[in-house]
Parts: C-alpha cells; sequence; structure tokens
C-alpha cells in the first residue's frame, strides 16, 4: 500500500523573515512622501560637507601655527604666525559658503518639493 499522507508545516516567524529578506531585493518603488523626505534632506544637508572641510583644514592649519607658538616644533615665531594668519583665511570662509550652496539648491529644489507637496495635500484632500 502506498503512503498518501500529506504533511504541511507552517512558521509564522520563518514567513516573516523570508519575505524581510525577499523584500531587499525585489525593485523598490519609491514614493512621493519618501521622495519629499529625500529632497528636503538634501536642501538641509546642503553645503554642510564643503564648509566641515574649509574650518577643519584651517582649524588643522591653524594649530600647526599654535605648535610653532608653544615650541613643539622648533621653528622662529614668524612660521607660527605666518600658519595661525592662514589657517584663519581659509576657516573664514566656511560659513559663507554653506550659506551659498544652500541658498541655491535651496533655490533649485523648491519647485520639486512644492509640486510634490501640493500633489500629497490634493490627493489626501480628495480621499476626504
Amino acid at each position: 500500500m502506498e503512503n498518501t499522507t500529506f504533511n504541511y508545516t507552517y512558521s509564522a516567524a520563518r514567513n516573516k523573515e523570508v519575505e524581510s529578506i525577499r523584500r531587499k531585493y525585489l525593485p523598490q518603488e519609491e514614493s512621493k512622501l519618501e521622495r519629499l523626505k529625500k529632497l528636503d534632506r538634501r536642501v538641509q544637508m546642503a553645503g554642510t560637507i564643503e564648509s566641515l572641510c574649509f574650518g577643519i583644514v584651517g582649524a588643522l592649519v591653524f594649530g600647526v601655527g599654535m605648535c610653532f607658538f608653544l615650541d613643539v616644533f622648533a621653528g622662529a615665531a614668524w612660521l607660527s604666525a605666518l600658519f595661525m594668519i592662514i589657517g584663519s583665511l581659509i576657516m573664514i570662509p566656511a560659513y559663507p559658503i554653506y550659506r551659498r550652496i544652500a541658498r541655491k539648491t535651496k533655490a533649485a529644489l523648491t519647485p520639486e518639493i512644492l509640486r510634490l507637496s501640493e500633489e500629497m495635500m490634493n490627493s489626501t484632500r480628495n480621499e476626504d
């Protein structure tokens, strides 16, 4: 006689894990809200890296000047003044660079952000 039984095991936790792994490899569609958040983050972070680079490099050069001043490196006093002035001149434009890049990015992305937010607000009004 032939065995005709059917065995089935179900594990919700296992299926949930399999589904989460599967979701990672499916093509992702970006929703309007995700797109809006991404654009907003770009506007908020615009110019940050550039201004940080200027500020950090300027602070490091200024620090080398301080080392010369404190005789950590055996050098002349004129070297300390030179490095401190150059470091200051590098640090000074950091904030204006940030503001300029932030303004340009905001101006470039504002129409897209307003369009997306208007679409989302209209679709919520239509649902009500």
